[in-house]
């Protein structure tokens, strides 16, 4: 199996959070990072990754992603200083 993975991107500022999911993390960082990877990371200026989880299996991964989108902003920043406490930019690629 193919790994998958969801991730959260921010802006500089760490105040607005996007949730994507991908096969490919350092590609889809590419894209971000680019302009070219969505509408809302472009128009929000979300280019840092600031946390990501991996997943044996694309179905594990895409329902991990609706959890955490359903899950208020201060859940998913305690969930990001679980592995991020400081919230800096992490490199993968």
């Amino acid at each position: 199996m193919k790994k998958s993975y969801v991730y959260i991107m921010t802006n500089t500022y760490r105040t607005t959070f996007y949730i994507g999911v991908t096969s490919n993390l350092k590609n889809r960082l590419l894209k971000h990072i680019e302009g070219t990877g969505s509408t809302f990371t472009k128009k929000y200026n979300c280019k840092d990754l600031i946390y990501f989880e991996e997943f044996l299996n694309i179905k594990q991964a895409i329902a991990r992603e609706k959890q955490l989108k359903n899950w208020h902003k201060e859940w998913k920043l305690n969930l990001i200083k679980e592995m991020n406490p400081t919230l800096k930019t992490l490199n993968v690629l």
